[in-house]
């Protein structure tokens, strides 16, 4: 039944009136519910007003119709924020949930409100499973959809019913107990692994680890759980800590907060600490597939939980000591491969190799191994940059120690392997002498580094102080000068080519502060720009560097740029040419030159 457009205010007005009879309760719910047409066929504007109307008198028709399927026409026009409202209100009831689930899927919202009846609790509960996992935790934390705009003389939410907690707790935990028994990898799974350090995207359970945390009260009794503690366990030697320093720091930065304390309490008792024990060391991972990737992994994890409880250090240590040498064994972490080529994450291996091992390990030959990894690394390429005309002109208070080589270093995080072999040399059972051997490799910066910034023991400063220094060797750093101080130079172009020479020339991170310091400087000749990577000099610096030279080199001649063009189509991962190797691959071949 279609009425007229006009009279829909008028159907309004007689749903919400108390004076209705129920015998007029289906005519006007037809009136409302069915959607505006026109002999021409839809009619938009209409069907607005009308929807307009039914939302104006739905809580009316609601809470006066008792019919099934007219309560069903009714729920069926009502969004989901309009729903919950009335399911809080008590207008939709548990009763409504199969014409309501008919249309549409189940949402937190609804569960929340339906849960504030105590009689519609265990419904509620019951509608947990029909939510997607990473909406479950929402029931709880919408719990008050007015908690940001509630006023002073608004009543306060009541609190979650305790059945619903628990259940809500149990469905967040159980994804993660249920990987801890069955820990098997998805498809794809060394791909990720590649990129990850340790088990924090397996192990998050970010809801679960949501809902604990509202009940720190209750953490030694669910660690004993005989099915979700393992979960618990795990959960609270990886997040408990980190929440306490953050929300510590949240309450901190309030301007009416309280100070950081400089000791906080510790978030997890040492009883809670104890009763975690059986979970410190992953046991449920220990035997997944490729050991190499998944022992690395692990023992990052331990030295991870290690650094924000480290209480563990003295109340694990034998299980620590255990866990370090079967994962060096079983992942045959000490076995020197070389870096292959575009590995990017081959040094940052070594390094955490390192630091984990300094902080779990106490077997000297493993701790030995650590130190003769990190010999092997190359050595950092240490830069001094051109001054900054914008930085100069911006920031007044420079640094006077901006140059010295052990300030350099860190520009680049160079300094992490000094760092790791400082953290190696304070464990008491790493061999000196094998921390001796790898000081006397060290970069002069490196040496640099320990004598002003590291914190290690005696012995290992007063060696690395000893390293004998040969009298003709400088502090190692490349200084890039502007074109003012190379003038003063005897011979400017020996300087841009010792720039070039140097291993600066050849690392990842300084290699084009280096590049651009010779194609801006006026001493450049077209042997220097010859080998610096083509697209250094064609693509990533003033063009008109490139421009004289390619004019001048291309001329007349249509196969020369036709060749150019062609031999422009490198991409960022494609093997690299010198800009010499592109101008020489622009000219014919000898036996070609002679057939033309």
């Amino acid at each position: 039944m279609v009425v007229n457009a006009r009279t829909y205010p008028l159907w309004r007005d007689l749903a919400m009136s108390e004076d209705l009879p129920k015998e007029a309760l289906k005519t006007v719910i037809e009136a409302l519910c069915t959607p505006a047409t026109t002999p021409d066929g839809f009619d938009v504007q209409a069907d607005r007003w009308r929807e307009e109307a039914l939302k104006d008198a739905l809580p009316a028709l609601l809470a006066r119709t008792p019919a099934k399927r007219l309560r069903g026409r009714l729920l069926v026009h009502a969004d989901e924020k309009t729903l919950a409202a009335l399911a809080v209100d008590g207008t939709v009831t548990a009763a409504d949930m199969p014409a309501i689930l008919r249309h549409r899927r189940a949402w937190a919202g609804l569960i929340s409100a339906l849960a504030r009846h105590p009689d519609q609790v265990e419904a509620a509960i019951a509608l947990l499973p029909r939510l997607p996992q990473h909406e479950v935790e929402q029931v709880v934390r919408d719990w008050d959809p007015d908690r940001y705009t509630r006023t002073k003389d608004t009543a306060p939410a009541p609190p979650v019913p305790q059945k619903l907690f628990d259940a809500v707790l149990e469905a967040c935990l159980t994804p993660l107990a249920a990987y801890l028994l069955h820990p098997e990898p998805e498809e794809g799974w060394e791909a990720v692994s590649a990129h990850s350090k340790d088990w924090s995207l397996e192990l998050s359970g970010r809801d679960g680890w949501a809902m604990l945390a509202r009940c720190p009260e209750r953490w030694a009794q669910l660690t004993a759980h005989p099915v979700l503690g393992a979960a618990v366990q795990h959960l609270l030697l990886d997040q408990a800590e980190t929440q306490a320093l953050e929300d510590a720091q949240l309450r901190a930065a309030d301007p009416d907060g309280e100070e950081l304390p400089a000791d906080p309490a510790p978030a997890l008792s040492e009883e809670l600490l104890l009763a975690c024990l059986p979970a410190l060391c992953l046991p449920e991972l220990a035997d997944l597939p490729n050991p190499q990737v998944t022992a690395r992994r692990t023992l990052h994890h331990i030295a991870h939980r290690v650094h924000t409880n480290p209480r563990l250090a003295d109340l694990a240590a034998s299980q620590l000591h255990a866990a370090a040498d079967a994962l060096v064994t079983r992942g045959q972490l000490l076995t020197w491969a070389d870096k292959q080529e575009n590995d990017y994450e081959f040094d940052g291996r070594v390094l955490r190799l390192a630091e984990d091992l300094a902080l779990l390990s106490a077997n000297p030959d493993h701790l030995a191994g650590a130190c003769a990894q990190l010999s092997r690394l190359d050595p950092p390429a240490v830069v001094s940059p051109k001054p900054s005309r914008t930085l100069i002109r911006v920031l007044d208070n420079v640094d006077p120690d901006h140059d010295r080589p052990a300030r350099l270093l860190e520009r680049h995080s160079e300094h992490r392997r000094v760092q790791a072999l400082t953290v190696l040399a304070a464990n008491p059972h790493t061999p000196r002498t094998a921390v001796a051997d790898v000081l006397n490799g060290l970069h002069p910066a490196e040496l640099a580094w320990i004598a002003e910034k590291a914190g290690g023991p005696d012995w290992f400063l007063a060696a690395a102080a000893a390293v004998p220094v040969p009298e003709d060797e400088d502090d190692g750093v490349v200084r890039l000068v502007d074109d003012e101080e190379l003038g003063k130079h005897p011979d400017p172009a020996a300087v841009l080519q010792s720039w070039l020479d140097s291993p600066a020339a050849g690392e990842i991170l300084s290699r084009s502060e280096v590049y651009r310091a010779v194609v801006k400087s006026r001493y450049r000749t077209l042997e220097h720009l010859r080998q610096i990577p083509a697209d250094e000099v064609l693509a990533r610096h003033e063009p008109e560097v490139a421009l004289t030279i390619l004019l001048d080199h291309c001329g007349r001649s249509t196969k020369r740029w036709e060749a150019l063009a062609a031999a422009m189509t490198f991409d960022y991962n494609d093997e690299k040419i010198t800009f010499g190797q592109l101008l020489d691959s622009l000219d014919p071949a000898p036996a070609q030159a002679q057939t033309s």
